[in-house]
């Protein structure tokens, strides 16, 4: 496909690099035991900052609908996840007196991992999932879902056959959306005039102040601000009249956005946290600018430890199967004569291989059965439900490893 180097918010030409991280496959193309001895496709992960909007992004190397046409990523295997789930939806039906008669929309809503706390209390439920396999698994479980990119189109026939929402939910999606235009767009259309729609994403703050390049893959292809989406969202006539910082994800905005004339006061966080950003410097391209060198830092950092591990004759495995894990081990070229398998709780990843690395995934109990020295955690946004569940290591003396936002070795 012919690629475009230009903002897909604005327009404006591209020039100015955020980090250039070489060359990945994509980042949830796990690779079954046939797939070995094939060619993979590997694709630029060259991440700009727009001078114009300070918009950092990704270009579309490939298709969304090829990235996420058979999808391997189950949201119900985290249980630190499922539990930020269901306190959100206790929270939002106590602040907007959800019931029976309201009607709740995840955008991106997977296998139904939040959908379902919202349907236990009698709620309308309505989740639109481009992953068939995956909606798939939502259906299965009783919760009504739309198998579909969301934008504008899908907007207008779900409102037309009167689906429209009282709360749109929409978790770690905008990121990764490359039409974000005609996807904020479909929220204007499909959200009733009093309703909220809520979005959460990774905070660019954190990723530029805690080295997080790892969450730069594909499937992101916008890395967002809240000053930045205060421009997206007033374009389409909404506005953020609120926010909550998150832990998740190594720490997330949620925002709370409505139709531009909704009664909705702005509350002092949204200002708070404007403030914050500015004082970052993300209101300033050359911060942007400064980002890349930190990165080869983290890269030296692990590839030192790993090479005195194996010249000690000791053994590191991974923990976890996240795209983040591929975007770390392929920038660092990491393979399986560093790191001898990963393991990952979700059965449709165990039996495949990493991408690129082709590192192989086997089941949590590996590590009982194998005792390796060190265990490198991968989804380190999840380290501390991952030392909790596997605490036994201490039994034969391992330890556990992570490498953002610096080499750290947790006893």
């Amino acid at each position: 496909m012919t690629i475009a180097k230009c903002c897909r918010f604005c327009g404006a030409d591209l020039h100015r690099t955020f980090v250039d991280l070489g060359r990945s496959p994509l980042a949830n193309s796990f690779l079954s035991t046939e797939d070995l001895s094939a060619g993979e496709a590997f694709y630029p992960l060259h991440v700009y900052v727009c001078d114009s909007c300070l918009l950092v992004q990704l270009q579309e190397f490939e298709r969304a609908e090829n990235i996420f046409k058979d999808y391997l990523y189950f949201s119900s295997y985290s249980e630190s996840w499922l539990r930020h789930c269901r306190e959100y939806a206790q929270a939002m039906t106590a602040r907007y007196g959800l019931g029976s008669q309201s009607m709740v929309v995840e955008i991106a809503s997977n296998d139904g991992y939040l959908l379902q706390y919202f349907k236990e209390k009698g709620i309308g439920v309505l989740g639109v999932e481009p992953a068939a396999n995956v909606a798939k698994v939502a259906q299965d479980k009783g919760i009504d879902s739309h198998v579909a990119f969301f934008g504008a189109n899908t907007a207008r026939q779900l409102a037309d056959a009167g689906k429209t929402a009282d709360l749109m939910a929409a978790n770690n999606v905008l990121a990764h959306v490359p039409d974000i235009n005609d996807f904020v767009a479909g929220f204007k259309i499909l959200l009733k005039p009093q309703g909220t729609a809520t979005f959460e994403f990774p905070h660019l703050q954190n990723l530029i102040e805690q080295r997080q390049f790892d969450t730069v893959y594909h499937e992101h292809f916008s890395y967002i601000s809240l000053l930045f989406a205060e421009k997206l969202f007033k374009r389409h006539g909404l506005r953020i009249y609120d926010v909550e910082q998150l832990p998740t994800h190594g720490g997330s905005l949620r925002l709370f956005v409505c139709h531009e004339d909704a009664p909705f006061a702005r509350t002092s966080r949204v200002d708070d946290v404007a403030r914050g950003e500015q004082q970052a410097g993300l209101d300033r391209v050359e911060t942007y600018s400064q980002f890349a060198s930190t990165v080869i830092d983290i890269k030296a950092d692990l590839l030192r430890f790993l090479i005195e591990a194996r010249k000690n004759g000791k053994t590191v495995v991974g923990y976890g199967a996240p795209a983040k894990g591929n975007t770390l081990l392929n920038y660092c070229g990491v393979g399986p004569e560093f790191v001898q398998y990963t393991v990952d709780l979700s059965p449709h990843k165990q039996g495949r291989y990493l991408p690129g690395v082709q590192i192989p995934i086997h089941a949590p109990d590996r590590i009982l059965e194998t005792k390796p020295d060190f265990v490198l955690i991968l989804p380190w946004n999840l380290k501390d439900e991952i030392v909790q569940q596997m605490a036994g290591i201490r039994e034969w003396g391992g330890k556990f490893v992570i490498a953002i936002p610096a080499l750290t070795i947790i006893d």
